[in-house]
């Protein structure tokens, strides 16, 4: 959420950064609003010191005996009174209209964010991993196909059970899973991260304080009723990043100087519907309803923020580096940006399995795993996240920031595409193989079940 201050002394630099972001907000139309607040508010201190001096001279009218000047007053009292009670009613009405009106207003880009419409005028910052690219098949097979092949994803028994979007890892698949999340938080922990294991589902004031809702509320899950009377009513949602219940885990109180920065990570499954999407990615685990992902969030103090966005950055970049994958950074334009972010960077890891048209010069395509994003005191103000700079100091917002450390099951993708070998197996890459008892190559599995079998052996 913005500062209404700065909205009301900036509405040039406010207007200009909406257009910058293609934002859809009557932000005309929520000054107005904030004007007319402020009116009310004004007149209602008016009346209020009206009707005090009224009280005070209604005491002196009585000591006196002045019956019926004493009388007016009081009839005078009664209608500032009542003029109060309607005044003050409708500013609590504006007061409502206009916090949900700042709920729908973006974040302001930091001023080095690169202008932009959309994706297309993202600036590439580097590129990482292609100058000693290890020796792929002729064709590589896309990771939906290997899969199936291998048998360690299942996409088929995944539709049977949930719907289209889930799937199954079986096997080594599962086991490569795992040990990329072990892995992740492993080297997050060495960065200085604290360990959190959050709860799944969230309440709408968190996802509201993360910035979530209300623009998000098609593209996620919310839990229904029960046949239990105690549960129906309950106002929960399935969490859509860890960056909800931790940025949240705060929320109202008052965080110490001392306590900054404070680095916490957490592996969550997490669930969206990606409204908007449908008929993409119909193939394989790219873009997929539940996933898993660790998540990297901080808390700092203001004038740390953007130095601690670099130092965000070259973290989650670790998970890429050990791991061998080739990957490039991006900054995202102004048009790009998430709803709460001021400033983000996107880590894209190459996936040489489909011939895309945005892809490096050997094929392959470009697959987003982690977003490292400064929100600046906009999650702080919606959620109320503040820290004392000193004991004896006023609490002030502070900044927050995340970044995934990383995404799955992207990174997953990535692997079985560029660690894979001409007779169709993987290679594990050497950090993972701890995780995974020492081996080294996955081969795959045997199928199951008569579906596994030919048409003539089904006869």
């Amino acid at each position: 959420m913005l500062d209404r201050t700065y909205l009301r002394e900036n509405p040039d630099e406010v207007r200009d950064a909406l257009d910058d972001r293609g934002a859809d907000v009557d932000f005309d139309e929520i000054l107005e609003l904030d004007e007319r607040w402020r009116e009310l508010k004004a007149r209602g201190d008016e009346l209020r010191h009206d009707r005090n001096e009224i009280t005070e001279r209604i005491g002196t009218l009585v000591s006196e005996g002045k019956q019926d000047e004493k009388d007016e007053a009081i009839e005078k009292s009664k209608e500032l009174k009542a003029e109060i009670h309607d005044v003050e009613t409708e500013a609590a009405e504006l007061q409502t209209e206009l916090e949900q009106r700042m709920l729908e207003m973006p974040q302001i880009p930091h001023e080095s964010v690169p202008l932009g419409v959309d994706e297309r005028h993202n600036v590439e910052d580097r590129r990482w991993g292609f100058d000693a690219l290890r020796d792929l098949p002729e064709e590589v097979t896309p990771h939906y196909d290997l899969g199936e092949e291998l048998d360690i994803i299942d996409e088929a028994r995944g539709a049977k059970t949930t719907g289209s979007g889930f799937y199954f890892l079986k096997g080594d698949g599962a086991r490569l899973e795992h040990a990329l999340v072990q892995f992740m938080l492993d080297v997050h922990r060495e960065q200085g991260y604290i360990d959190l294991f959050p709860p799944v589902p969230v309440k709408s004031e968190s996802m509201r304080g993360t910035g979530q809702l209300p623009k998000f509320a098609d593209d996620a899950y919310r839990l229904g009723g029960s046949n239990d009377e105690e549960y129906e009513d309950d106002d929960l949602w399935l969490c859509p990043t860890a960056e909800v219940p931790v940025t949240n885990m705060y929320a109202d109180d008052i965080l110490l100087q001392d306590d900054l920065p404070l680095k916490h990570q957490a592996y969550t499954p997490n669930f969206r519907r990606e409204a908007g999407e449908h008929g993409t990615e119909t193939r394989g685990i790219v873009r997929v309803h539940q996933f898993n992902k660790v998540e990297l969030v901080n808390f700092v103090e203001p004038e740390d923020s953007y130095d601690r966005l670099e130092e965000l950055l070259d973290e989650a970049e670790e998970v890429l580096r050990r791991l061998g994958l080739p990957y490039r950074i991006l900054e995202l334009c102004t048009g790009d940006l998430t709803f709460a972010s001021a400033k983000t960077y996107d880590i894209e890891v190459w996936a040489p399995g489909d011939d895309m048209e945005d892809g490096p010069d050997r094929g392959g395509r470009w697959l987003e795993v982690s977003s490292a994003s400064n929100f600046e005191d906009f999650q702080a103000r919606r959620a109320g996240l503040r820290y004392r700079p000193e004991r004896h100091e006023s609490a002030e917002y502070l900044h927050t920031l995340n970044a995934s450390g990383l995404a799955l099951p992207r990174v997953m993708v990535a692997i079985l595409e560029y660690y894979q070998n001409e007779d169709g197996t993987v290679t594990i890459p050497e950090a993972l193989r701890p995780y995974m008892d020492g081996q080294d190559v996955i081969e795959g599995h045997e199928k199951v079940g008569e579906s596994a079998l030919g048409a003539g052996e089904r006869e």
